[in-house]
């Protein structure tokens, strides 16, 4: 039996773990940026703010038409909204969406996919493998 030093044991634990536990930077919710024209708001940032938090455009819009009991369409690379919504309100929607949709319960991390499983969604962290139930969007 081979004795490892406390040190080599770390060491050789922390060449196992993914890249993404061990990486220090921050993430920020991006901040959505909408306007109104006429009776509709427009989140004019939509798909970007979609590309950085790594999830379908489609999957973000079902949410907010709910959230704000709108009507909503992908229009290029915005959103378009019945209604006019300020921006405090989306971005507490959307926020509210990071949390439940995109950060990992256990380590915080933004680095997870949403995967299915015996017809139920799971997020799963990709930084350090914690999987959870998220609710199925109608």
């Amino acid at each position: 039996m081979e004795k490892y030093s406390y040190k080599e044991l770390l060491e050789k634990a922390r060449s196992r773990l993914p890249k993404e536990a061990l990486n220090k930077e921050r993430f920020e919710i991006p901040h959505l940026k909408s306007i109104f024209v006429g009776k509709k708001t427009e989140i004019v940032n939509f798909v970007s703010a979609v590309n950085t938090i790594r999830r379908k455009p489609e999957h973000l819009l079902k949410y907010l038409t709910k959230e704000l009991a709108s009507l909503g369409e992908i229009e290029g690379k915005k959103a378009v909204f019945n209604g006019n919504f300020g921006n405090s309100l989306i971005n507490a929607k959307f926020n509210k969406y990071v949390e439940g949709f995109v950060l990992c319960k256990e380590c915080k991390k933004p680095d997870t996919t949403v995967m299915k499983e015996s017809g139920h969604d799971f997020l799963k962290c990709e930084a350090c493998g914690a999987r959870r139930p998220i609710q199925k969007l109608k």
